[in-house]
């Protein structure tokens, strides 16, 4: 099979490119160049498309002995990503880039490419599974809880998912690092990327006001008193307790969160942790990584942070949005973050949130 590995100069696509070769599939490398000027996104190890990476996958691709080529995706990815993060948070809500990026970037417009170049596929490291059923493939989470990213690609459609290869999806971290090392990659032991790859210094809040402004406007309490001012409503995130630099502390000494952020007003609401419970939780932009269920209420367990644990829930598509009604309640979810919904370690798809409500009642709608 002609297949494509996106090789990000990390070790988890090192280790994905190498065993797809040893499958005796014919591979290319791809490094996708998501910047005109890397550096202006992060520079060193803790991005994954700086130059540091690209001579990373490089040297790799030279080990295993595959061709190597690096792909401009530096338009796609402003587009479909950074301004994507940019509106997004200037309207209140909470985006998740690395949703965004392998939606957008790695499994639509590479994908598109490979198969317009006659390949069948595309080789990644994320760790997640692509599993055969009686109705297609499904994608289905890593052996590895701690690793396992189905989360993060939960925005693929079906057929990106028949696009998709993940080697490692039955391999532990600490396996593939050894397994680097065994195969001679100078990278084995190099750190996993974190952050956001295009914001160089890590400030999300800074990054933002650079581009949005930093208005001055109101934090207030849930009865409209002034307790505090900010630079920019759109630095806050639902949930935040950090950073809020309030000048009237509450009676009875208890730390207040963000409750609901007004960027037309520039105001932020805080209140207390119990104001942030969520009981039910509703979604549009719907990607189905599967069969569409029927209109009937379902039971499953919903996700909506990467790394959270997933819990029960029924949920019940009505053809235009998807709602996940919890077993128990979660607490800071925001508006623009993903739900995932699961049937055991399958994947049923995906919902981008535009409502939240309170497990006490009240509407919390950010």
């Amino acid at each position: 099979m002609k297949v494509i590995a996106a090789m990000s100069g990390g070790v988890d696509s090192a280790v994905a490119a190498a065993r797809a070769v040893e499958a005796g599939h014919e591979v290319i490398g791809v490094h996708l160049a998501l910047s005109s000027n890397p550096q202006k996104y992060r520079s060193g190890a803790r991005g994954c498309c700086t130059v540091e990476d690209s001579h990373d996958a490089r040297r790799v691709a030279d080990i295993i002995g595959i061709p190597f080529y690096i792909w401009d995706m530096a338009s796609e990815f402003h587009e479909g990503v950074v301004d994507n993060f940019i509106s997004e948070y200037s309207i209140g809500r909470t985006p998740n880039p690395c949703l965004r990026c392998n939606e957008k970037i790695k499994f639509a417009a590479v994908l598109n490419r490979a198969r317009a170049m006659g390949y069948e596929k595309v080789v990644t490291g994320h760790y997640a599974k692509v599993v055969d059923s009686p109705t297609g493939p499904t994608l289905n989470r890593a052996n590895d809880p701690e690793k396992d990213q189905s989360y993060v690609l939960a925005v693929l459609t079906q057929d990106q998912i028949a696009g998709a290869m993940f080697p490692l999806g039955d391999t532990h971290k600490v396996d593939v690092r050894a397994e680097a090392e065994a195969r001679g990659f100078a990278l084995a032991q190099k750190p996993d990327s974190h952050d956001i790859c295009f914001v160089p210094s890590g400030d999300n809040a800074g990054w933002l006001r650079e581009r949005l402004g930093s208005e001055s406007g109101s934090i207030l309490d849930e009865d409209g008193k002034k307790l505090g001012s900010h630079k920019g409503a759109y630095t806050y995130t639902i949930g935040q307790r950090k950073g809020l630099n309030l000048t009237v502390p509450a009676n009875d000494g208890s730390p207040r969160y963000v409750l609901k952020i007004e960027p037309l007003s520039n105001t932020v609401v805080v209140g207390s942790h119990e104001k942030l419970a969520v009981s039910e939780i509703s979604g549009s932009e719907i990607k189905w990584c599967g069969p569409v269920p029927g209109n009937e209420s379902l039971r499953g367990f919903a996700q909506v942070r990467a790394h959270g644990q997933a819990l029960p829930c029924s949920y019940k598509f009505d053809g235009e949005n998807l709602t996940a009604t919890l077993d128990e309640p979660l607490y800071g979810l925001a508006a623009g973050q993903a739900l995932v919904i699961y049937d055991g370690d399958r994947v049923v798809g995906s919902a981008t949130i535009d409502r939240t409500d309170q497990a006490i009642g009240s509407s919390n709608g950010n």
